[in-house]
C-alpha cells in the first residue's frame, strides 16, 4: 500500500524537471490521480549537491545545510556542468553523472516511498537545445539512480501540453504556444507547434544569466544602497570567511529571496541584513524600477524568437508563463504589452513542466503514427535509449552569448549558398542560349537552352518548404549534373562564343557553391549540440 492509499506501485508514472536551481517531480497512478513529490515538506528540491564527510553525496536542504560549514565542498547546479568530464567537491573528484545521479536518486528512493514500488514509465524533460551528448548524461545518470530506460521530452513541448491537456486550452493543429520559462537561475524560450502527429519546437533560445536570482540581487543591491557606512559588514557578507559570516550571507539571500516573493502581493516589504543588523523597506514600485531593464532582456527575446520561429501572430493559441520567477506581476505586464497577447499564469508555475511530461506522452498516443518532420533539422542523430516523444531541435551550445534569437549560422549559410547554386545555373543556361543564338539559329538555341533548362529546373525547389530548408547534399548532387548537361551543351552549340565558357565557368561555381552549402552543415552538424545563441543548459 502506497501513501495514496491503494495499490498504486502496479501502474504509477513519473515525470521529473531536472532544473538548474530546482528539481520537481509529479507522480500520477494509473486511476488518473496526480500529485507532486515533497522534498523537505516542499515540491522543490534544491539540485544542488554537497560532499559528505564520507563518500557519499548529499542533496536538497542537507546539501545546503552542509555548504554553510563547508562550502567548497558544494555544487549548487549541476545542470550547468553537463558538458564536463568531472567536478571537484571539496577535495574530491566526481563523475559530472554521478553528481545528476545523485539528484535523480533522491527522486526515486522518494517515489518508491511513497508509492510502494518503482515506477512503470519515467518522463524525465530537458531544454529544446540540448545535444546526444548531453542527452546521453542525463540518460545515463537516469540509470545510475536506479529508473531504468527513461524518456527524454523537451521542457518547451511538456509546457505546451500543461497547457493544452490540464488548463484545457485549444491549440489547434498549426497553432503554436509560445512557452516562457524565467526559473531560479535561467531563462528560456521556445515556440511549440501542435502538428498532426504532436507538438513541436520550432524556435527557443535563452540566456544563462537571468533568473530568480537576479532578482534577488536587485534587492541585496538596494539595501547595499542604503546602507553605505556598512563596508565592512558587506564585505563580510560577500566574502564570507567563517561559519557564523556563512550563515549570515545564506540569512540574507533567503531574506531577499522572500521579501522579492512579498512584494509579489503586497506594495511593501522589509528585509533585515545580518551583520548590518538594520531593516530596509522597499516598495513594490522601486523594485520595479530596478528589475525592468532585468526583464526586458527576456521580453526583447521572446519577441525575436517569435520573429525567428515565422510564426504568424493569429496562429499563437496563447503565452503560457512557466518557472517560479513569473510570479513577479512585473513579468505578466511586460508580456502583455510587448506581445499585445495576455500571457497565462497559474498558481504554481513550478511545477507545469513535470507535469506536462506526463500529459505530453497522453497527447502522443492520441496523434498519428506516422510522424511528422521537425521543424528544425537536427544537428545530431538521438541515440537509440533517448526516445523522446517529440523530435527536439539541437543547435549549437548556447554559451555566455546574450543577444537575440538567430537561426543557426550554419544551416542560414547554406540556403545562402544554395540559391546562389541555383542563380548560377540560372545565368548559365541564358548566356549559353544567347551565345547559340547569335552564333547559329534560333532552333538550335532553343535545343540547347531545353537542355541546359533541365539542368536548372532540377536544382528548384519542388516543396515550398524547401525555400526555408534547402537540402545541401541533393542540391550538390543536381549542381554537378547541371555543369554535366551544361558542358554537353556546349559541345551540342559547336561555337567557341564568349559564352559559351561563360556559361561553363558559372555553372561550375554553382556547383562548387553547392558543395560549400554541404560543407558549412556538416560542420554545423559536427559542431552542434546545442544552441547558437545563448542560455544555460
Amino acid at each position: 500500500m502506497g501513501a495514496y492509499g491503494g495499490s498504486v506501485a502496479q501502474g504509477y508514472r513519473l515525470g521529473i524537471d531536472f532544473g538548474t536551481s530546482h528539481t520537481v517531480a509529479v507522480l500520477r497512478r494509473d486511476d488518473g490521480m496526480t500529485t507532486p513529490l515533497l522534498f523537505d515538506s516542499s515540491p522543490l528540491l534544491a539540485s544542488g549537491v554537497s560532499a559528505g564527510t564520507d563518500s557519499s553525496l548529499l542533496t536538497g536542504a542537507d546539501a545546503q545545510r552542509a555548504a554553510v560549514t563547508y562550502p567548497g565542498g558544494y555544487e549548487p547546479s549541476p545542470k550547468r556542468l553537463v558538458d564536463d568530464a568531472t567536478v571537484w567537491l571539496g577535495d574530491r573528484e566526481f563523475a559530472v553523472v554521478e553528481v545528476v545521479a545523485a539528484v535523480l536518486d533522491r527522486v526515486t528512493r522518494e517515489a518508491r516511498r511513497v508509492a510502494g514500488g518503482p515506477p512503470a514509465q519515467v518522463v524525465v524533460t530537458h531544454p529544446a537545445a540540448w545535444g546526444s551528448a548531453r542527452l546521453g548524461t542525463l540518460t545515463d545518470a537516469a540509470r545510475r539512480a536506479g529508473l531504468g530506460d527513461v524518456r527524454l521530452l523537451p521542457e518547451p513541448v511538456a509546457a505546451a501540453a500543461y497547457f493544452m491537456s490540464v488548463l484545457g486550452r485549444e491549440v489547434r493543429v498549426g497553432h503554436s504556444v509560445v512557452a516562457f520559462d524565467l526559473g531560479a537561475g535561467t531563462f528560456d524560450v521556445s515556440v511549440v507547434r501542435r502538428g498532426a502527429n504532436g507538438l513541436h519546437p520550432v524556435a527557443s533560445n535563452g540566456l544563462a544569466d537571468l533568473g530568480g536570482a537576479d532578482l534577488d540581487a536587485v534587492v541585496v543591491d538596494h539595501a547595499r544602497a542604503h546602507t553605505p557606512d556598512a563596508a565592512e559588514a558587506w564585505s563580510r557578507l560577500d566574502w564570507p570567511s567563517t561559519p557564523a559570516d556563512q550563515r549570515a550571507r545564506r540569512a540574507l539571500w533567503d531574506g531577499a529571496r522572500a521579501v522579492k516573493e512579498q512584494l509579489s502581493r503586497h506594495a511593501v516589504a522589509d528585509l533585515f541584513v545580518p551583520l548590518v543588523e538594520v531593516e530596509i523597506r522597499l516598495t513594490r514600485e522601486e523594485f520595479e524600477r530596478s528589475a525592468a531593464p532585468l526583464l526586458a532582456r527576456s521580453v526583447e527575446m521572446t519577441v525575436q524568437t517569435l520573429r525567428a520561429s515565422r510564426v504568424p501572430r493569429e496562429t499563437v493559441a496563447g503565452v503560457f508563463l512557466v518557472g517560479g520567477s513569473t510570479r513577479v506581476p512585473l513579468v505578466a505586464s511586460m508580456v502583455h504589452r510587448a506581445l499585445r497577447l495576455a500571457p497565462t499564469v497559474i498558481e504554481q508555475p513550478e511545477l507545469a513542466v513535470a507535469g506536462g511530461s506526463l500529459e505530453a506522452v497522453a497527447v502522443m498516443r492520441e496523434a498519428a503514427p506516422a510522424p511528422e518532420p521537425p521543424a528544425m533539422e537536427p544537428t545530431a542523430p538521438e541515440p537509440p535509449v533517448m526516445e523522446s516523444p517529440v523530435t527536439a531541435p539541437l543547435r549549437a551550445p548556447r554559451r555566455r552569448s546574450h543577444g537575440p534569437a538567430q537561426r543557426p549560422t550554419g544551416p542560414r549559410v547554406a540556403e545562402v549558398l544554395t540559391r546562389v547554386a541555383l542563380a548560377a545555373s540560372v545565368v548559365s543556361a541564358l548566356a549559353l542560349a544567347w551565345s547559340v543564338f547569335r552564333v547559329r539559329s534560333p532552333a538550335d538555341a532553343a535545343t540547347v537552352l531545353g537542355l541546359q533548362s533541365a539542368a536548372v529546373v532540377v536544382l528548384l525547389p519542388l516543396r515550398p518548404w524547401r525555400l526555408i530548408q534547402p537540402s545541401p547534399g541533393i542540391d550538390f548532387v543536381l549542381a554537378v549534373c547541371a555543369s554535366l548537361l551544361a558542358m554537353i551543351a556546349s559541345e551540342a552549340a559547336e561555337t567557341d562564343g564568349f559564352f559559351v565558357p561563360l556559361s561553363a565557368v558559372v555553372t561550375t561555381i554553382a556547383a562548387i557553391a553547392a558543395l560549400c552549402a554541404l560543407m558549412t552543415q556538416r560542420l554545423s552538424r559536427r559542431l552542434g549540440g546545442g544552441r547558437v545563441t545563448n542560455g544555460t543548459p
